[in-house]
């Protein structure tokens, strides 16, 4: 099957056709394709065709709780191609050491499903700071001993978040880096030595930056600025207005650049679904529509999809919609080492997605089938 789209490409140039074979693709440029297509789609006015979103951090979506299994994460990838996502990592909060490797082997059930590629377990925790746990219970905390660690290393997540100022934290690291597992600070109490030294020995992603951790302080910076200064380290961001202020999402920009920022939702169940009461990793949250909540009114995730991330992104003085797709797709494939996904280019597979003047999804192709159409 041969699908030609035509319409602006985002960071193609002059070129406005990709040609679709399969699940690749085999051609970029203007004029007519090299072989003829079997179908043709064209962008409307106002319209361009960017690469699929990434989201690093997906614990659920339309009521479906990714701690559930395999089952539950099979949906959410059936759901997730409407908000413009092919490909994502479900997630789990900290959680007894056998249940996240159960996890991680429901996720690896779940590889085949047929919506937005899965392309492994996020395994936020348990080796985090209790002081900065947010919605994560306490009692299921832990140390990074040798012997929790096997557990993790065997489970072969493809992100860990832990926090690098417990005792034994950076051994760990160094451990599941050699390993092959994208290593992530967060929840964590760290000083700005700590967070150098982290990264000195693999980390190499924040988590949700900013949020479940020191603030930045002009005598105590704290590892946000260490994770901020070091071109090693990518930043994960969740800009819905809500966890970071737009003013501060400006200032990360200017501070990072715009291809060490990824965005990520942090999604819980309640995103893409009516406000009320859900699940996060089995715990009940409550959702306004906006922002999920404990009752006790801790931060809890988020409601917001990758859509809404682009849009506030795309406002920002200095930024425009294509840096931010970028931030929602050549950045997250660049912390994963995806080198095939979040780009246009011939022998890129076949993840794109349309979107209209208002950054929504119009269609959005996976493996090179359209697994989202709007009809409105």
């Amino acid at each position: 099957m041969r699908t030609l789209l035509r319409g602006p490409l985002l960071g193609a140039g002059a070129a406005n056709s990709v040609l679709v074979e399969g699940e690749m693709i085999t051609w970029v440029g203007s004029g007519p394709p090299p072989q003829r297509p079997d179908e043709e789609l064209i962008a409307g006015p106002g319209e361009m065709i960017a690469p699929g979103f990434i989201d690093l951090q997906v614990n659920g979506y339309a009521g479906q709780d990714a701690a559930a299994g395999a089952d539950a994460i099979a949906a959410i990838s059936d759901a997730l191609p409407a908000t413009g996502v092919t490909a994502f990592l479900p997630t789990i909060i900290s959680a007894p050491l056998q249940v996240g490797a159960g996890f991680a082997a429901a996720v690896g059930a779940a590889a085949e499903a047929p919506g937005a590629r899965v392309l492994g377990a996020h395994i936020e925790g348990p080796f985090l700071n209790a002081s900065f746990r947010g919605a994560h219970l306490r009692a299921h905390l832990a140390d990074p001993t040798p012997e929790n660690v096997d557990v993790v290393e065997a489970a072969r997540p493809r992100l860990i978040t832990l926090a690098p100022e417990l005792p034994g934290a950076l051994a760990a690291i160094e451990r599941l880096h050699r390993a092959g597992i994208v290593v992530a600070a967060g929840h964590t109490g760290a000083d700005f030595e700590q967070g150098r030294k982290a990264i000195a020995a693999g980390v190499s992603f924040a988590t949700h930056i900013y949020n479940a951790m020191p603030p930045v302080h002009h005598r105590r910076p704290g590892i946000a600025l260490a994770l901020l200064l070091d071109p090693r380290v990518t930043t994960g961001l969740i800009a819905d207005g809500e966890h970071v202020h737009r003013s501060v999402c400006e200032q990360l920009v200017r501070v990072k650049g715009a291809s060490r920022i990824a965005l990520t939702t942090d999604q819980t169940s309640a995103a893409g679904a009516a406000p009320g009461t859900y699940e996060l990793s089995g715990r009940p949250v409550i959702s306004d529509g906006r922002v999920v909540r404990l009752q006790d009114g801790t931060l809890a995730g988020s409601a917001a999809t990758m859509p809404d991330l682009v849009r506030l992104m795309a406002r920002l003085p200095g930024m425009n919609p294509a840096r931010a797709i970028g931030l929602a797709s050549a950045a997250p494939a660049r912390v994963l080492g995806e080198r095939r996904l979040g780009r246009i280019g011939e022998g890129a597979c076949a993840d794109l997605v349309v979107l209209d003047a208002e950054l929504r999804p119009r269609l959005t192709m996976i493996r090179g089938v359209v697994k989202y159409r709007r009809t409105s």
